[in-house]
C-alpha cells in the first residue's frame, strides 16, 4: 500500500480505500480515486463527504455518480478503446512496455497504433489525460533526485565506437547523479545502459557492448532488437536503476529501450522535448547528432539564456571538431551566452572523462 500524507491522497485499490475508512476517515476532500468499482460500495459513500474529491475512471451504482457531483466532486469518466491507462499514477516500467512476447502485441505497440487510427474527441482528450497524469508521475519520482541529460544521436548503432562512448558516459555520470535520456535506440539507450551498471565491474559493460552488437538496430526487426537487450539484462541480473527515459508515441517507429530504470513516455512530442530538458537541473552533455541534438542544444540554450543566476544549468558539447566544423554550434553558442548568466556554464571538451568531470563537479 502506498502512503500518503498531507491533503492529497491516491487511491488505487478497493482494499486501500477499505483501509482507509476503517481507520475512521468521514470526507474524500483531495482524495484522487482511480479506477474503482464502487458499486459495492455505495451506502459508504453516502455516509461520506464527497466534496472536492475526484473519481477517475471510476464505476458507480446507479445514482451515486449524480449523488458525488451534486455534492461538489469531479468525475472524469472512462475513455472506451484506449490501450493506456490514462489516469495511471505511476512511471512505466520497461517490462511494462514490453508486455507481451510479440512486439506487435505490446502496449508499447498497440499504443502506437491506437494513437495512429484515431483522431476523435475522446482520443484527443485521452491524450490529453495521459500525458497530464505522466506530468504528475514524473514530478513525483524526481523528486529529491538530481538529473543529468544525456543527448545524442537515435540513429548510433550498437558495436559502433559512438555507441561504446555514450555507453561509458552513461557509466560515469551515473556514479553520482540519476542520467536522463530520450529514452529511445543509439546513444539514448547506450548512456541507459551505462547509467545501469555504474556500480558494475568495467568487464560486465565490455559484455553487455558485444553481446548487444549483434543486433546493431530496430532495424529490420524491432523484436530482435529487444529480444537481445533483455537476454544482456538478464545474463548481468539486477534490476535497472539510476536513470530515466523520456520517449514519445510520435516517434512510433523507434521502440523505448528496456535499460531504463523508468519511462515517461508521453504522446506529445512537443511536452516530451520541454520536459526532458527542464528536469535536467545538474547539466546535459551533448553528443555528437544530427537535427534533433541540434534542436535540443538550442532549446536548452533558450533556457538558460533567461534562467535566473541560481536556475542555470551546465551545457557540455563533447567533440571539439564536431561542434566546431562538421555543425558548427559552438561559436553560435558561445556568442549567445557571452554576458549571460550562462557565460561560464557552457562547455566544450573533447573526451568523456572531461564531460563527465564538468557535472560530477557540479552540485546544487
Amino acid at each position: 500500500m502506498k502512503h500518503h500524507r498531507g491533503r492529497l491522497v491516491n487511491v488505487e485499490t478497493l482494499a486501500e480505500l477499505d483501509h482507509r475508512l476503517a481507520a475512521g476517515a468521514t470526507s474524500l476532500r483531495g482524495w484522487r480515486l482511480r479506477g474503482l468499482d464502487l458499486t459495492d460500495r455505495s451506502a459508504a459513500l453516502h455516509r461520506l463527504e464527497l466534496t472536492g474529491a475526484t473519481f477517475l475512471g471510476c464505476r458507480f451504482a446507479p445514482g451515486d455518480a449524480e449523488l458525488a457531483e451534486a455534492q461538489g466532486a469531479l468525475l472524469l469518466p472512462t475513455i472506451p478503446e484506449v490501450p493506456v491507462d490514462v489516469y495511471r499514477s505511476t512511471l512505466y516500467a520497461p517490462d511494462e512496455l514490453y508486455d507481451a512476447p510479440d512486439y506487435r502485441r505490446t502496449l508499447d505497440a498497440r499504443a502506437y497504433a491506437w494513437s495512429q487510427q484515431h483522431g476523435g474527441p475522446d482520443d484527443t482528450l485521452a491524450r490529453a489525460l495521459h500525458d497530464h497524469a505522466i506530468d504528475q508521475a514524473l514530478e513525483s519520482w524526481i523528486t529529491g533526485r538530481h538529473l543529468v541529460g544525456v543527448m545524442g544521436g537515435h540513429a548510433v548503432e550498437r558495436g559502433s565506437s559512438a555507441y561504446a562512448d555514450a555507453a561509458r558516459l552513461g557509466r560515469l555520470l551515473g556514479r553520482a547523479h540519476t542520467v536522463a535520456t530520450g529514452g529511445g535506440p543509439g546513444a539514448m539507450e547506450a548512456a541507459n545502459l551505462g547509467a545501469w551498471l555504474a556500480d558494475r565491474p568495467e568487464e560486465d559493460l565490455t559484455a553487455a557492448l558485444d553481446t548487444l552488437a549483434r543486433v546493431p538496430g530496430f532495424r529490420p526487426s524491432i523484436q530482435g532488437w529487444v529480444e537481445v537487450a533483455l537476454d544482456v539484462r538478464e545474463r548481468v541480473g539486477g534490476e535497472p536503476g539510476r536513470s530515466l527515459g523520456i520517449p514519445t508515441w510520435h516517434y512510433g517507429h523507434e521502440p523505448p529501450n528496456v535499460f531504463a530504470g523508468v519511462v515517461a513516455k508521453y504522446f506529445r512530442n512537443a511536452t516530451r522535448e520541454a520536459i526532458l530538458l527542464e528536469v535536467c537541473d545538474a547539466g546535459i552533455v551533448f553528443l555528437p547528432g544530427l537535427g534533433g541534438t541540434v534542436q535540443e542544444v538550442f532549446q536548452d540554450a533558450c533556457e538558460n539564456y533567461y534562467a535566473d543566476t541560481s536556475a542555470v544549468a551546465p551545457m557540455v558539447l563533447v567533440g571539439v571538431d564536431y561542434w566546431t566544423r562538421d555543425l558548427p554550434a559552438w561559436p553560435l553558442l558561445q556568442s549567445l551566452a557571452r554576458g549571460r548568466a550562462m557565460e561560464g556554464h557552457v562547455h566544450l571538451v573533447d573526451t568523456l572523462d572531461e564531460a563527465a568531470g564538468v557535472l560530477n563537479g557540479h552540485s546544487r
